[in-house]
């Protein structure tokens, strides 16, 4: 099937019909892959159909056949704001991390920043990390969100507002560069219980993702 013209692998019952629970549907973006997302039933639609009136979009994911067993580690973005994640920024028993890197030329001077929040409880990071890319200051500032904390078993939101980095560590999509950083992540990922990313929209009044910005380009400005 489509979902927002990119193609999509379907769950379905015995009959062949799709898996519908309270009017969303179970997707996958590859079959091998660990993510599985519910998305209104609406926004499925058959590849042909999607294709009409649309020009097709490269999505740089690549669909494979060969189907394997889920993982301990559950991660689901924020597709789009149908998708229920805005309830878990108020839930007190869930560690969120907002991240988010900026860099000054691209590469040039670069920083980090995330805020790390439990219950009343918060921690500010904001880190000169040198001359880089954009995309490398936000995958490093995910990097250094997850190793701030010591308890693997809490369920853990990570925010980030990176197509980039969403991409490389969510839905598949393949690094051709920052590999070891990339792998070294996904490593990290692969230890927590309950780790979700949630891809949200970058200076769109998210009050945790404008603070790690504040904190990532106030990063640079000290330097």
């Amino acid at each position: 099937m489509s979902f927002k013209e990119n193609k999509v692998w379907i769950a379905t019952d015995q009959d062949g019909k799709p898996l519908v629970k309270t009017g969303k549907v179970l997707i996958k973006y590859q079959l091998d892959q660990n993510y599985e997302y519910w998305v209104h039933e609406k926004g499925i639609k058959p590849v042909d159909q999607s294709k009409k009136g649309h020009r097709k979009k490269k999505s740089g994911i690549k669909s494979v056949q060969k189907p394997q067993k889920k993982g301990k580690t559950e991660i689901d973005p924020e597709i789009d704001p149908e998708i229920e994640f805005q309830d878990e920024t108020k839930r007190n028993d869930i560690i969120h991390i907002y991240t988010d890197g900026a860099s000054s030329g691209n590469p040039g001077p670069s920083g980090i920043g995330v805020l790390l929040r439990f219950g009343k409880h918060e921690k500010e990071i904001s880190k000169y990390i040198g001359i880089a890319t954009n995309n490398i200051a936000e995958l490093k500032a995910i990097k250094t969100g997850l190793l701030e904390l010591k308890n693997t078993e809490l369920p853990v939101r990570v925010f980030t507002d990176s197509s980039y980095s969403y991409g490389i560590l969510i839905l598949g999509w393949k690094a051709r560069k920052n590999q070891a950083l990339v792998k070294s992540i996904k490593e990290r990922i692969s230890e927590f219980k309950n780790l979700k990313f949630i891809k949200v929209k970058g200076h769109a009044g998210n009050e945790g993702n404008e603070r790690a910005d504040t904190l990532a380009t106030s990063a640079i400005k000290k330097q």
